[in-house]
């Protein structure tokens, strides 16, 4: 099961007051795949997500699910397709894990319509797949970072969209999370086809979930493609500044960036 609607970028401009951080950017979100936007800090990927998701408006170029612009899209009508979670969002204060994550239905209420099997079931297998069941009457004001992202991501999946944008998933969790997490989209993505398109830091991770990669530099569009043809040492310099070696991950093989700094590097690396 694959999902068929498509996510374009065309000749996009957005920024911040009198600064563009992204300028005249071209892309296409291959779909039914894993997408992974990777880039050194400044760069533009969370603006990117935000003006993907219509958080933001651009100031030239548009932003298109299956040829329509999201901006001019009704707020419901897209988020029956299009999920978004954000870098950071802010719970109400007081609210618990299982009213949190019971937001994630609300495209799918129509006016008077009632709570329904469906939303029930929807929420159960959301906290049951983050392993938040157990925290469903805690206020998520009171959970540890690590937790509260979980829950995020319940309510995301709550929505059971077709497309999911995550900015930096993975933020707040510990190395067995953070893997435990992806492994979770990557199970999505496999069984309803859902598109996914994620902000990552860690570069490996990047590479080793993802099908497709997209890095930004200067306010555009540096490379995309298959992890292999994107995580190179001329790419890694050239968007981060840094000297590596890429090799073969013996556990994925998938591209494996080892960096390069001026302490700790045998002679045999430089």
């Amino acid at each position: 099961m694959t999902t068929t609607h498509s996510l374009t970028v065309e000749k996009l401009t957005v920024g911040y007051a009198d600064r563009i951080v992204i300028d005249s950017l071209d892309l296409l979100v291959p779909p039914g795949r894993i997408t992974a936007i990777v880039g050194a800090n400044a760069c533009g990927k969370s603006t990117l997500l935000r003006a993907m998701s219509r958080l933001l408006a651009p100031r030239a170029g548009h932003v298109l699910l299956d040829g329509r612009e999201v901006h001019r899209m009704p707020a419901k009508e897209l988020a029956r397709t299009l999920g978004l979670l954000p870098q950071s969002p802010i719970a109400p204060e007081g609210i618990t894990v299982a009213d949190l994550v019971g937001r994630g239905r609300n495209p799918h209420q129509r006016i008077l319509s009632r709570w329904s099997k469906d939303d029930d079931v929807a929420v159960a297998a959301a906290l049951d797949a983050t392993h938040t069941a157990d925290l469903a009457d805690r206020p998520v004001d009171e959970l540890s970072g690590g937790q509260r992202q979980r829950v995020w991501i319940a309510m995301a999946l709550a929505q059971q969209t077709d497309l999911l944008l995550l900015d930096e998933p993975t933020t707040f969790l510990d190395v067995s999370h953070q893997v435990e997490v992806l492994d979770l989209l990557t199970d999505l993505n496999a069984a309803r086809g859902t598109t996914i398109v994620m902000v990552l830091h860690d570069l490996n991770m990047a590479a080793r979930y993802a099908d497709h990669l997209i890095a930004l530099a200067g306010g555009g569009l540096h490379a995309t493609g298959e992890p292999a043809e994107v995580l190179t040492e001329e790419c890694v310099r050239a968007v981060f500044g840094l000297d590596s070696q890429v090799i073969t991950d013996p556990v994925s093989g998938k591209p494996l960036m080892l960096p390069i700094g001026r302490h700790h590097v045998s002679s045999t690396a430089v």
